[in-house]
């Protein structure tokens, strides 16, 4: 936990209290000089000093209140330095495709497998992608899980973003509905998605296949000469359908060959194929792709940080009221 203040300057209106302080001392020495001269007798220690500590408490808590303290907690975790995995999901339309109305979508098992991935890969930064006819970050790699699964659930969806604007389908492909372009994969090599220090990087591709005509070499060749190695999970089956109303549509149908484009990928990058129930192998795969090296402790803050001037404002309250509470004030 750490304690931070938005406005330390705040805190100078503590010194607000000398004032009050000031007047009521001036008053107790007038009104002990009266006591001495009526030959009263002096109030107990106890009763003078409740005053003056009830006042020092309101000008504290006013003055800590005005600094803004904010309490963060913070996490510290080790992550490798030198590796980072992206994962690439597949979020066109096809993707809807499931083996009955009521089961579970490509999509959706692919994300199964993408958290599956990310828990069996402790300590190493994982980042998440879209893919359609092109490939979108939406998480940088990072050893946070927390950001990692919040990121999963919430951004990664069907048509989120939908393909690019200048993207032109033939009549074969409407019929189909298929959007996906596994070309787009050599962006990965170009781009920013991995940071400088990375020296051992991995891409797992998620998805169905079923993409438009692919230059496996091209890809391959720019995956290679950036350092980056490749895994690929195939969720496919030939009796699955897209459904709307429960009733499968007509303009879609698997394509049969969507495991061979897999493959030339697999072959052109030095990669592996796994379907969807080799999710483990898959994993192993990556740690043998990954490796060992150095870590780094990395400290991240947690959660939403607890503003305490509100409490702390309100805790002026018991002091003023033990004030008004005393009948010699």
């Amino acid at each position: 936990m750490t304690l931070e203040f938005l406005t330390p300057a705040g805190a100078l209106l503590a010194f607000g209290v000398i004032v009050p302080l000031a007047a009521f001392l001036g008053v107790s020495r007038r009104a002990a000089r009266v006591r001495r001269a009526l030959g009263l007798p002096e109030p107990s220690i106890e009763r003078r000093l409740v005053p003056i500590v009830a006042v020092l408490a309101v000008a504290g808590l006013l003055g800590l209140a005005a600094a803004q303290p904010l309490l963060q907690r913070t996490a510290t975790r080790h992550v490798r330095a030198d590796a980072e995995v992206l994962l690439v999901i597949d979020v066109s339309r096809s993707m809807l495709a499931q083996r009955s109305a009521n089961g579970p979508t490509r999509l959706e098992r692919a994300k199964a497998a993408a958290a599956e991935l990310r828990a069996s890969l402790p300590g190493v930064p994982v980042g998440i992608a879209s893919l359609t006819n092109r490939v979108l970050p939406h998480l940088f790699p990072t050893g946070d899980e927390d950001v990692f699964r919040a990121a999963l659930e919430r951004t990664i969806d069907i048509g989120r973003p939908p393909p690019g604007s200048g993207f032109i389908l033939t009549p074969e492909q409407q019929s189909r509905r298929n959007a996906t372009s596994l070309s787009a994969l050599s962006a990965v090599a170009t781009q920013r998605f991995y940071s400088p220090a990375a020296r051992h990087r991995l891409l797992v591709v998620l998805t169905d296949g079923e993409s438009l005509r692919v230059s496996a070499s091209a890809v391959g060749r720019r995956l290679r000469q950036a350092g980056i190695g490749s895994v690929f999970l195939h969720f496919w089956a030939a009796n699955e359908r897209v459904f709307t109303g429960g009733v499968p549509e007509r303009q879609y149908l698997p394509i049969p060959g969507a495991r061979s484009i897999l493959d030339g990928l697999a072959a052109a990058t030095q990669g592996s194929v796994y379907d969807e129930m080799g999710v483990e192998a898959a994993v192993q795969r990556a740690r043998a792709v990954l490796g060992s090296g150095p870590i780094r402790v990395q400290k991240d803050e947690r959660g939403r940080p607890l503003t305490l001037a509100p409490y702390l404002a309100a805790a002026v309250f018991l002091p003023l009221a033990l004030l008004l509470w005393r009948k010699d004030r």
